[in-house]
């Protein structure tokens, strides 16, 4: 296959992955049909099972590559200060790519009312990945601690996912704090950080 081939190829499946995610912050999942996304895409819907075998192989690549924690990867350093200030930096980033990517929140809805094996294996390589940086970067500061680090890592990133969701579904405004306002935001963050600076405090 010449250089113009792959490239013509590689331009047709970015188009179609993209088409997917127009559609589910358009549509929500339930628009994923084969001849909705070849129409987005511009697209003839052939190219989807030549490129991608089908429709349901062309929705979980694109999923695959949608979650922020799966994306994330250890550095040289992360370590230093117990991996506090490496903690709060992915948390910070976490809270922002969610509110800024719908096709992501929709994912995440989509996670919740049904039952999708390319699901499961995002959920899947998200623990993976979060396994890799508790045993490097956590684990060594907390030692027999570090399961209590967990819960509170979950109850944080549950509660940051949810004010995202919230904030695009039935109205920005949680506890007085207007999701959607960048001040308010920040007031977030600050939260986060706070409660990340007791959690090494306390535990």
């Amino acid at each position: 296959m010449d250089q113009p081939t792959i490239r013509n190829k590689e331009k047709s499946k970015q188009r179609l992955l993209d088409a997917v995610g127009k559609l589910l912050k358009s549509k929500g999942f339930t628009g994923l049909k084969v001849n909705d996304i070849a129409a987005t895409a511009g697209l003839d819907k052939k190219l989807i099972y030549k490129y991608f075998g089908g429709t349901d192989q062309l929705i979980d690549e694109y999923i695959q590559a949608q979650d922020f924690w799966s994306n994330v990867d250890y550095r040289e350093g992360s370590e230093a200060d117990g991996g506090l200030s490496f903690t709060k930096e992915m948390f910070h980033a976490q809270f922002d790519y969610v509110y800024k990517n719908k096709a992501f929140q929709k994912l995440i809805l989509w996670g919740l009312s049904e039952q999708r094996k390319s699901l499961k294996q995002l959920t899947d390589a998200q623990e993976a990945n979060g396994e890799l940086l508790i045993e490097k970067v956590i684990e060594p500061h907390f030692g027999s601690k570090t399961r209590q680090f967990r819960a509170i890592s979950a109850i944080l990133i549950a509660g940051l996912y949810h004010l995202n969701l919230f904030a695009n579904v039935n109205g920005s405004v949680f506890c007085g704090i207007d999701i959607k306002n960048k001040t308010d935001r920040e007031e977030i963050k600050k939260a986060i950080s706070f409660l990340l600076e007791q959690t090494y405090k306390a535990l």
